[in-house]
C-alpha cells in the first residue's frame, strides 16, 4: 500500500514520457503540485536579488523549496539564474568592475557550494541577453572579440563550478521572430566557438505575449531554426491566456502539441498553473479551489495518447 501511494503521489502528466512537463515553485508548495509536473524551476527564489541581498550574505531559503521539492520527488531541478540584467541585487551598481567581476564568481562558487547533493541539473547561466543584458557586462568582457565575450565568460565560470549540470542559455521574443531567432543563435554559435562542451541547451520563454497568436506552423518551422544548432530546446516559461476559458484552451491545442511533438524539444516549463498565483494575468489553468479549467483538462488528454 505505501508503494503505491508513493506512486500516487507523483503521477505528474509527463511520467514515463521521453520528455519533461515542469513548472514553478515559489514560496511553498502546493498540494496539487505533484498531480501535473515533474520538473521544478524556482521563480524567484534562485535569482542573484533573492540570494544576494546584501554582498557576501547568501540566503537560499526560497531556491532551496524548489530544489528539494525536485530532490525529494527525483525530478529535475533548473537554477534560473546567475547573469540577468533584472532582478540583479541593488548593491551591485556601486561596486567597481574588478567587484562586479569578483561577485558573480563567488555567486557561481557559492551556489556550487551549496548544491552539491545532487547538482542541479540545468541552469539558466545568462537570461535574456538580447532584451534585459547584465548591468555589468562590460565587468565580464562586454562585446569583445566575439561580440558576446561577457556571455562566454560566464558560461566558463559556470562550467568551472558546474562540471555536469547541462548549461542552458534562456530568452524571451525568440518562439514568434524569425530575426530574433537569427540573433540568438549568433550568440549560440559565440558560446560554442569560446570551448568545447560550454553550453548544452537552448530556453525559449514562449509567454502568452509570444504565443497566443502563432500557427503552429510557424511555431514548427522556428524550433526547426533553433534545431540547427545542434542543441537540444526547452520551452522555459511557457503560458497562455485568453478571454473565456475556451479561448484559452484551444490556444492550448494548437501551439502545444507544435512544441511537445517536436524533436528538438526536450522539455516544456510552464511558469505557474493556479488561477490569481501567475506572473501573468488569466494563464492560470487550475482554479484557486483545485477545480482543473478546459486547457488542463485537454492536456491531460492529449498527454495520456503522446
Amino acid at each position: 500500500m505505501f508503494a503505491l501511494l508513493i506512486l500516487n503521489a507523483f503521477s505528474a502528466l509527463a511520467t514515463g514520457k521521453s520528455k519533461f512537463l515542469g513548472n514553478i515553485i515559489a514560496s511553498s508548495v502546493p498540494s496539487n503540485w505533484d498531480d501535473y509536473w515533474n520538473q521544478v524551476t524556482a521563480e524567484n527564489g534562485c535569482k542573484w536579488e533573492s540570494v544576494e541581498g546584501s554582498r557576501g550574505s547568501y540566503n537560499w531559503a526560497q531556491c532551496d523549496v524548489a530544489y528539494n521539492h525536485a530532490k525529494s520527488a527525483g525530478i529535475p531541478f533548473k537554477y534560473h539564474t546567475f547573469v540577468w540584467g533584472s532582478q540583479e541585487p541593488s548593491w551591485i551598481g556601486g561596486q567597481s568592475q574588478s567587484d562586479q567581476k569578483a561577485a558573480i564568481d563567488a555567486l557561481i562558487k557559492a551556489a556550487a557550494a551549496h548544491y552539491t547533493n545532487p547538482v542541479p541539473d540545468y541552469i539558466d547561466v545568462v537570461n535574456e541577453a538580447l532584451h534585459a543584458p547584465s548591468s555589468i557586462r562590460a565587468a565580464l568582457g562586454g562585446d569583445g572579440s566575439s561580440g558576446w565575450d561577457w556571455i562566454i565568460y560566464a558560461f566558463k565560470q559556470a562550467r568551472a563550478s558546474f562540471p555536469s549540470s547541462k548549461l542552458l542559455i534562456n530568452e524571451y521574443g525568440i518562439i514568434n521572430d524569425g530575426q530574433e531567432i537569427q540573433k540568438y543563435l549568433q550568440i549560440v554559435k559565440a558560446i560554442q566557438s569560446g570551448g568545447s562542451g560550454l553550453i548544452d541547451g537552448i530556453g525559449i520563454q514562449s509567454h502568452q505575449f509570444n504565443i497566443n497568436d502563432l500557427s503552429a506552423s510557424t511555431i514548427t518551422t522556428n524550433l526547426g531554426t533553433l534545431a540547427g544548432s545542434g542543441l537540444p530546446i526547452y520551452v522555459s516559461e511557457l503560458d497562455i491566456n485568453a478571454n473565456s476559458e475556451t479561448e484559452q484552451s484551444t490556444i492550448y491545442q494548437r501551439a502545444f502539441p507544435a512544441l511537445w511533438e517536436h524533436s528538438g524539444v526536450k522539455g516544456i516549463t510552464l511558469w505557474g498553473y493556479i488561477t490569481g498565483q501567475t506572473w501573468k494575468d488569466g494563464t492560470g489553468i487550475v482554479e484557486s479551489n483545485g477545480n482543473e479549467r478546459a486547457a488542463l483538462k485537454w492536456l491531460k488528454t492529449y498527454l495520456s495518447s503522446h
